[in-house]
């Protein structure tokens, strides 16, 4: 069975987003500590996908967030544009001089190497993006009468503080209603539910949310931790999970929430910081469609793989409505992402089909 997913024709936009944008600072192969320099690049978990969707695929994104109207704000403001996704929906703030009561976030991200693995400090508290609240977006407008096809978000955003996730909760309200389809990467982060309440809260706010979700995003500690579900075979503390106990998650939590159209997540086994084992999985429909595996990946900068899964699966279903090509887009972009830097994907279109049809890595001339 096919997803319900609007006419090309009959929307403004294929896709939007709902999440931060952060300024990255990349010590390249070098460590956050001893760094004399940084690469900048932008990044946000949601924003990724329209990113994605944009620059590897082509097609007509968005992204609704906050930034503060200074020279960092207009920088990742430049970088947005690079990507080519409309800045129609960023909402300016007025910088107040030194960041007292609202700024610009920063993520300072190293990739990792062999037995060292990647870190992430992020930077952002008093954010613009997390002072964002219910009110400050037309939903109606926007999903009305320009028209969006699909509309993603996830639990990073919706735990930057107790206003993002009522927003959060207005927006997916909003989108079910006017029949934009809504998928949600639980992502989660205890690091960030912590001051709002913590493991409780995250629960009480995606489970909300997930009564309007037609696609759901997660792994393994995503379904258990973001919406309590305790399966027998599912440790959230290891760095894989066997397909079987993940099947059996994902029909838990379908049977919970009927509404769930799509479940999927990326299948990893890290075996350095630098080769993964990666694949992913999709429930569709009462079945599962897995994708073709890329045993011992080699990773540049794993950060982003996963929202690069996210916007390939969003373009398979978007292009084709079909499971089995939408894993197989996703797993493919994701591993693409993750052999260059930064958090966005740097893939052609022609380049993640290669992949999908088995093709090596000989030189191109």
């Amino acid at each position: 069975m096919s997803l319900p997913i609007k006419q090309k024709s009959a929307c403004a936009f294929d896709q939007i987003s709902l999440g931060e944008v952060m300024l990255r600072l990349d010590p390249g192969e070098g460590r956050i500590r001893t760094a004399r320099q940084f690469s900048a690049w932008e990044g946000g978990g949601e924003y990724n996908t329209s990113r994605g969707l944009r620059k590897c695929f082509g097609y007509q994104t968005a992204v609704v967030t906050a930034l503060v109207d200074n020279e960092v704000g207009r920088l990742v403001e430049d970088f947005i544009l690079q990507g080519g996704v409309a800045t129609d929906f960023i909402q300016w703030r007025a910088d107040d001089g030194i960041g007292r009561s609202v700024r610009n976030g920063l993520n300072f991200t190293e990739r990792g190497f062999g037995i060292r693995g990647a870190v992430g400090v992020p930077d952002r508290g008093h954010t613009a993006a997390s002072q964002l609240k219910p009110g400050d977006m037309d939903w109606d407008h926007l999903f009305g009468t320009l028209g969006v096809r699909w509309f993603h978000t996830g639990g990073i955003f919706a735990a930057l503080s107790e206003t993002t996730a009522a927003l959060t909760v207005e927006a997916v309200k909003a989108a079910h209603r006017h029949g934009t389809l809504v998928s949600y990467d639980l992502n989660y982060r205890p690091s960030l539910w912590k001051s709002i309440g913590g493991l409780a809260k995250a629960q009480q706010v995606n489970r909300e949310i997930a009564q309007y979700v037609d696609v759901m995003i997660g792994n393994e500690e995503d379904f258990t931790a973001s919406l309590g579900f305790e399966v027998e075979g599912v440790d959230a503390h290891i760095s894989a999970i066997e397909t079987d106990a993940f099947k059996r998650m994902i029909e838990s939590a379908v049977k919970e929430f009927p509404n769930f159209k799509v479940a999927a997540t990326t299948l990893r086994r890290v075996i350095t910081a630098t080769r993964n084992d990666w694949a992913a999985i999709l429930w569709h429909d009462g079945v599962f469609h897995e994708s073709r595996k890329y045993p011992e990946l080699e990773i540049l900068d794993r950060v982003g793989g996963g929202d690069s899964f996210a916007s390939g699966l969003q373009f398979g279903f978007m292009e084709f409505n079909d499971a089995q090509k939408a894993v197989e887009y996703g797993a493919a972009h994701g591993a693409l992402a993750s052999t260059t830097p930064g958090d966005t994907s740097m893939a052609t279109r022609i380049e993640v089909e290669k992949q999908i049809g088995g093709g090596g890595a000989r030189v191109v001339r």
